[in-house]
Order: structure tokens, then C-alpha cells, then sequence
């Protein structure tokens, strides 16, 4: 049963409008459609990114942390470890060489004049004319000796003798030659003196082969570091305290007249007193004074 409505109760209203041609309702504004290319994923939450928090001012951008700085090391000496192509080079560094020289020494030493070996150090000796030579000092009861080895021929060649209650002073100090010397030397070295009551004569400084010389001069041998063994048989300050203690208990032992205080221990400048120097630049350049490989030749 159809109802007619009035139209006097719903103003406004039209009764031949239809529903599909009706206004829109001003009320709600129309929803857009989503963009298929900013529409979020389903199922994933959306990236909240690096937003900042409110009420807090943006962490500024840093740049990524390199870390610590590396510590430089120690500057290495280049005259003390020689690079290993020409350590090798070396005779004394073969195996068992070392040890036959100390037996051929022992043989060599007199128990009664020198006693028993207290210690043996490998060194390079600088004579009065700034050449060089292999040598193996060798501390006794009481005595010095100052031994010439050949390594590669495993034979002594020589052996000096220097009695410890006859050395009258240590010097350890930097090498240094006269202002106007062709020669050069550096670094660190160790002078013995001995009979401080004679002079060395005219001919014998002028000699560059000349044993009348009362003092020697050490410095550390280049195969230093190549081995845990040959690092503590080169030591020179350690040569030089052991060498001090063997000369205190030797003048206690048999003190020498005009020398009762013992031996001095000075720190000072050791000078080489060499002016053209030709004959120790060659050998020295070439390290002529050691035992070496030399291609076919060694010597």
C-alpha cells in the first residue's frame, strides 16, 4: 500500500527526484585515490627514515670514525741491521761457526797468565787509521784479548793480549774526525787505553799496520739483530760494563803501581785522528776487514 508523503512536511524534497540524480552532500569531501606509487605495501610498515623527535634539535651528519692513529715506532738505526740479502753474507752467522772460534780461543789462552773466559763479544775494531776489523773480544780473569778470527777458513789469526790491570780508562762517546778529514764515521764506539805512561811514536801513528798503538777502539758489529744471539754478543754498552767490572776485580786482585784508584770511566768524544784517510775509505767501503762472501770469492 504506497504511502503519499506530504511534501509540506519534507521541504525541499522533491518527489520526482530519483535517488541516483540526487546532489551530493557538501558535507564530505570526496576521497582521492590512492597512487599506486606512494601506496604503502601490504603487510609492510613504512620506513619512519631519520626523522627528528620533536622538541629536539637534528644530530648533525658525522663522518665515519678511522679508527686510532697508528704510533710511529722507534727510528731504527740504518748502520745497525743490515738488510737480510747481505746478513748472510756474513761467515760468522753460520751455524756453529761462532762456537768454534770460542774453542780455538780457549785453546789459544794460558790459564795462568789469563785465567777462565768470563764472557766473549763479537765487535768491530777501529784502528788509529779508521779501518775496520772483525774481532772477538774475549774478557778473562785477567786478561783482554783481542782475537782475529777468519770465519770462513774457521782458523785464529791472531791474538793480543792486554792485561786488565793495565787499562787506565774506558771512553764511550760519539766517534768524530778532525774538521777537515776525507774520512767519515759516526755513531757510538768504546776506546780502551792502556800504559797511559808511554806515548805511541811518530812512526807507528803513521803506520796504518802498526800494533804499537796503547788504545783500541770499538764499535758495534753490522750483524747486530740478525739473531736473539748475536744481538746480546754485540751488545757494546754491555761489553763495556762487563769489561768495567773485570778491571775493577783485577786491580783489587793484583794492583799496579801509580794505579790504585783503578781504571777512569769517562763519557766523551772519541776522536780519530785521520786526515785523507784513502786506505780505510776503500776498505771500510767494501768491508774488507770482515769475513765475507764476495760472489766466488770470500774473504
Amino acid at each position: 500500500m504506497a504511502m503519499e508523503l506530504d511534501k509540506a512536511e519534507f521541504p525541499g524534497w522533491d518527489p520526482g527526484e530519483s535517488d541516483e540524480t540526487a546532489a551530493p552532500d557538501p558535507g564530505l569531501a570526496p576521497v582521492p585515490s590512492p597512487d599506486p606509487k606512494t601506496a604503502p605495501v601490504p603487510g609492510l610498515a613504512p620506513d619512519p627514515g631519520l626523522a627528528p623527535v620533536p622538541g629536539t634539535a637534528p644530530i648533525p651528519k658525522t663522518a665515519p670514525d678511522p679508527g686510532p692513529a697508528p704510533v710511529p715506532g722507534p727510528a731504527r738505526d740504518p748502520g745497525t741491521v743490515l738488510p737480510k740479502s747481505r746478513l748472510i753474507r756474513f761467515f760468522v752467522l753460520r751455524p756453529g761457526t761462532f762456537e768454534n772460534a770460542l774453542t780455538d780461543i780457549r785453546a789459544r789462552m794460558d790459564p795462568q797468565v789469563d785465567g777462565e773466559l768470563q764472557s766473549s763479544w763479537l765487535v768491530t775494531e777501529v784502528d788509529h787509521w779508521n779501518q775496520e776489523g772483525e774481532r772477538i773480544a774475549a774478557i778473562t780473569e785477567r786478561s783482554l784479548l783481542i782475537c782475529k778470527y777468519d770465519f770462513m777458513m774457521l782458523s785464529l789469526q791472531s791474538c793480543r793480549r792486554i792485561p786488565l790491570n793495565y787499562i787506565d780508562s774506558l771512553v764511550h762517546g760519539t766517534l768524530t774526525l778532525p774538521p777537515h778529514s776525507v774520512s767519515r764515521r759516526e755513531g757510538q764506539g768504546l776506546r780502551v787505553h792502556w800504559d797511559k805512561l808511554r806515548e805511541a811514536p811518530f812512526t807507528s801513528r803513521w803506520n796504518p799496520w802498526s800494533n804499537d798503538i796503547p788504545y783500541t777502539t770499538f764499535i758495534e758489529h753490522p750483524v747486530k739483530g740478525a739473531t736473539e744471539m748475536f744481538t746480546s754478543k754485540c751488545q757494546l754498552e754491555m761489553f763495556q760494563a762487563q769489561l768495567a767490572a773485570a778491571v775493577q776485580r783485577a786491580y783489587g786482585v793484583d794492583p799496579v803501581p801509580g794505579r790504585a784508584n783503578g781504571a777512569l770511566i769517562l763519557n766523551r768524544p772519541i776522536v780519530i785522528d785521520t786526515y785523507v784517510g784513502l786506505i780505510s775509505l776503500i776498505s771500510n767501503q767494501n768491508k774488507l776487514g770482515y769475513s765475507l762472501a764476495r760472489g766466488s770469492v770470500g774473504f
